[in-house]
């Protein structure tokens, strides 16, 4: 009964879904976001519009782990890219409860135990999203400390300020600044 109901009310809810993940963005990016999802002209809004789709259809299924746990990856590699605070980048995930509950006021007096089970699902997905997004901040901070070491190290060489430990066993040899 609630796969019907979730089957029937599927656009709005996935239209009031997307308007709440785009929520976190200024209002000319939500806008541009919202425009025809091509994915070459508009790669950012066509992966969150596809991936709420997916991630939608994954929690419909009895067992959505697998395929969910792909869309959540494309959903979150995004935003974890992007200069905002990890309540924005994935409130989104949770936020569905609400609409859920909204949508489907009626039905839940009917029957509350549904909702309590696509509740835990959405619950799951909330804490895999936040190890994806996670994992993808600290891939970038990796990336930037890497590239930090990288221009130093360019730098120094630059000025003759390297020094070369790869002598002899338990011999140093230093390279001394040239032109002092």
């Amino acid at each position: 009964m609630l796969q019907r109901l979730l089957a029937e009310k599927r656009e709005a809810i996935l239209k009031r879904w997307l308007d709440l993940a785009l929520d976190v963005y200024p209002a000319d990016t939500r806008n541009f976001l919202r425009s025809p999802k091509n994915q070459f002209t508009n790669p950012v809004g066509h992966t969150i519009t596809e991936g709420l789709v997916s991630l939608y259809s994954q929690l419909m299924e009895e067992d959505e782990q697998l395929g969910a746990a792909h869309a959540v990856d494309r959903l979150v590699r995004v935003r974890a890219v992007q200069d905002m605070a990890a309540s924005q980048a994935l409130g989104f995930i949770p936020a569905l409860k609400t609409i859920l509950r909204d949508e489907l006021r009626e039905h839940l007096k009917e029957d509350p135990e549904a909702l309590r089970t696509l509740e835990d699902k959405i619950d799951r997905l909330t804490l895999l999203a936040f190890d994806i997004y996670c994992g993808c901040r600290e891939r970038l901070y990796q990336i930037r400390v890497e590239e930090i070491r990288t221009r130093t190290e360019r730098l120094l060489k630059m000025a003759n300020l390297v020094f070369d430990w790869s002598g002899e066993e338990g011999q140093e040899t230093a390279q001394e600044p040239q032109g002092q």
